[in-house]
């Protein structure tokens, strides 16, 4: 979030670190504690440019038990704002039921109730047939999408938000074909089934994939993103500017005053309530 001229970031565990692959419990549940304390010291030691999202102690298949808990102690006892949430804890296997099934209802449940949301990101790729940056990520981003189009997860928790990364996957550029999905599966309009509770950020790196991620979802389920160390590094050497200076896209559209307010801002304060504003 950029507010006010301020830079305001929501930290997290680096998500191909999370090492959900690991199957130990136990293992886990150390990771994901020392990783949530480490986040927790470093937006003690900058309040005023860090808030924190944690990560959560999942294993392929396991019970969600730990998870639940460890988002609580996070929320309650540290402060922290919203969660990293794993659809596919076993790196690109595969293995987890969808997030729509009984599987996961535990963990929405305490979502609700602590009032933060959960970004839908997977962990490294385990499956060489998934490039982790290029197809595992994307892959998973898509796939989540399509698991809310076929389910009635909204139904069942009408106040659950989700933040699905990466402009959504391939989700805009094929956006007629999840509307007609919708339409054959019997479901009704994506922007009443799906976009109240979803929303799509800008780690897209280049001018084209903003310009596409405006002209089809609204602004109001738009979350300003960039990344630290993340997925694309260095400079575009068509532009000289850096990958992942994703303002500056932001900046090209010419957005009017409240669709870019919402963006930079409004949105993150609505989605994630827990976040105070800097002033």
């Amino acid at each position: 979030m950029r507010e006010r001229g301020v830079d305001l970031m929501i930290f997290s565990p680096q998500a191909s670190a999370m090492a959900h692959h690991v199957a130990d419990p136990a293992v886990a549940l150390d990771w994901a504690r020392a990783c949530n304390d480490l986040v927790h010291r470093v937006v003690r030691l900058f309040p005023a440019n860090f808030a924190a999202a944690c990560q959560l102690p999942q294993v392929p298949g396991g019970p969600l038990d730990d998870a639940v808990a460890e988002l609580r102690r996070c929320v309650e006892e540290l402060g922290f704002v919203g969660c990293n949430l794993n659809p596919d804890p076993s790196g690109g296997h595969w293995t987890s039921p969808p997030l729509t099934d009984p599987y996961w209802f535990a963990l929405f449940e305490e979502l609700v109730a602590l009032d933060v949301p959960a970004m839908v990101h997977v962990s490294a790729s385990r499956n060489p047939s998934f490039h982790a940056l290029g197809a595992h990520y994307l892959n998973a981003d898509t796939s989540v999408f399509m698991q809310l189009v076929e389910g009635d997860l909204f139904a069942r928790f009408p106040t659950l938000r989700l933040v699905i990364p990466h402009g959504g996957g391939a989700v805009p550029y094929h956006w007629g074909r999840y509307r007609g999905l919708a339409a054959r599966l019997g479901r009704p309009p994506l922007g009443e089934h799906v976009m109240r509770n979803v929303w799509f950020d800008t780690a897209v790196y280049h001018q084209a994939g903003i310009d596409l991620l405006y002209r089809v979802v609204d602004a109001g389920n738009i979350l300003f993103a960039s990344e630290l160390h993340g997925a694309v590094r260095g400079v575009d050497p068509e532009t000289g500017h850096a990958w992942d200076d994703t303002l500056r896209y932001i900046d090209n559209l010419a957005l009017p005053a409240e669709a870019r307010a919402k963006t930079l801002e409004t949105n993150a304060l609505r989605v994630y309530p827990r976040l105070t504003p800097r002033r």
